[in-house]
């Protein structure tokens, strides 16, 4: 009986310890490198408290608000901004953008709007249109033109 209770110590003892490593993994997912830190300072100061998250290709997602508006800016690993991007209402998207939303995609539900900012492309919207298997993502400029 003895060596059974040892056993089932041991046992748990060991689960306990390997829970705690992947917490710790997991906790280390959410801190960014501090040339990545640095970067989201210097282009957002005063945004002290960033949630961060490392996504499937790379990039440190910072998550935080402005203004009561929830933002998402990515960086490379050597602290290069790659974009901004935050959720909009259909509302509030350019005369133009909805014309065109009319015009060629009426058949068409939106399921997403977003602002983005973005390094090589610079300001646009991306609207997601629902589809059958992966959805269709459209980039406008503000003038209504598409991004190809």
């Amino acid at each position: 009986m003895r060596k059974v209770s040892m056993l089932l110590a041991g046992c748990l003892t060991v689960g306990l310890l390997s829970c705690q490593e992947k917490k710790k993994d997991k906790e280390a997912d959410k801190t960014a490198p501090e040339a990545v830190q640095m970067a989201f300072q210097k282009k957002y100061p005063g945004e002290n408290d960033p949630d961060w998250k490392q996504d499937e290709h790379g990039y440190w997602e910072s998550h935080f608000k402005q203004d009561g508006e929830k933002y998402r800016a990515d960086f490379n690993a050597d602290g290069s901004w790659v974009e901004t991007e935050n959720d909009i209402k259909e509302e509030e998207l350019p005369e133009a953008i909805k014309n065109v939303i009319k015009e060629k995609y009426s058949d068409h539900e939106i399921t997403e709007i977003e602002f983005v900012d973005n390094a090589e492309k610079g300001k646009f919207y991306d609207v997601e249109f629902k589809q059958k298997g992966k959805n269709k993502d459209v980039m406008f400029r503000e003038d209504g033109s598409i991004i190809k």
